[in-house]
């Protein structure tokens, strides 16, 4: 049977469908208020946001950081949702806890057992996504570094995994995320931006996870996604997410399920 993990009010692994919605960066105050008041007006009920990204190029955009600490805790904060961001370092922890209700670890990180082991410290719920290659065993037994730390407030996240296919960015495992249902007790949410790397395949892989029987989504979603400073590629715009969510909700009730 699932365990409900609570971030802030919300609920997941409950009999509820909660979308977790944002930006994969966080640009600027404005560019985050105004995707965040979106998000939420069409039924997404977290928010997600990247303050530091661990990119491949290191020309890329590195996120704010600290300098997004401030910003983020004004539009969490004047919205009610609760925020759910990247930890990319056990060093980051003692400032981020002021921020986030819940940290996540990027699949670059899925294998940093020193990273997982501290999280298995802290008191906040822990978003764990699978690794770039991961198996579906090593995706688990990373959730228990975590749990025999401590911490037994573990939310998966299939992202998508490498494979041969180049057609896509990843190959998104609904294999694995049906798996991960039957055979854990946590709750596991699907990340179709990441899983496809096109914003035109997001919504049917959203779909197809929710029938799979993903207890939420992780989304991106950016005001303009052609200038976004990271993942614009896999990004919704406004009206794609509102389309999205549109379709979740007649969807979910054959599942026997509500939107959060």
């Amino acid at each position: 049977m699932t365990k409900t993990v609570e971030i802030g009010s919300v609920k997941f692994g409950g009999p509820e469908f909660v979308v977790v919605a944002g930006p994969c960066s966080v640009e600027s105050k404005e560019q985050f208020q105004s995707t965040a008041d979106f998000v939420q007006s069409q039924g997404a009920c977290a928010l997600r946001g990247g303050l530091f990204k661990l990119r491949t190029d290191p020309s890329s955009f590195q996120g704010l950081g600290v300098n997004a600490y401030q910003l983020a805790k004004e539009v969490k904060e004047s919205l009610g949702l609760p925020f759910i961001s990247e930890i990319t370092d056990p060093r980051q922890m003692g400032d981020l806890e002021d921020v986030v209700d819940a940290y996540q670890v990027g699949s670059r990180n899925m294998h940093n057992y020193a990273l997982l082991k501290e999280l298995g410290q802290s008191s906040k719920p822990v978003l764990l996504k699978r690794g770039l290659a991961a198996l579906f065993k090593e995706w688990i037994l990373a959730a228990e570094h975590v749990a025999k730390s401590g911490n037994d407030k573990i939310i998966l996240c299939e992202r998508g995994i490498r494979t041969f296919e180049t057609s896509t960015r990843n190959t998104m495992d609904l294999n694995s995320l049906a798996l991960a249902k039957k055979e854990t007790h946590f709750p596991v949410l699907a990340d179709p931006s990441h899983g496809t790397g096109r914003a035109d395949l997001v919504t049917p892989l959203a779909l197809a996870a929710a029938a799979a029987g993903a207890d939420g989504l992780l989304l991106e979603v950016h005001p303009n996604p052609p200038q976004a400073l990271s993942d614009g590629f896999q990004s919704l715009d406004f009206s794609q997410f509102e389309n999205l969510m549109k379709q979740l909700r007649s969807l979910l009730p054959a599942m026997d399920r509500t939107l959060s």
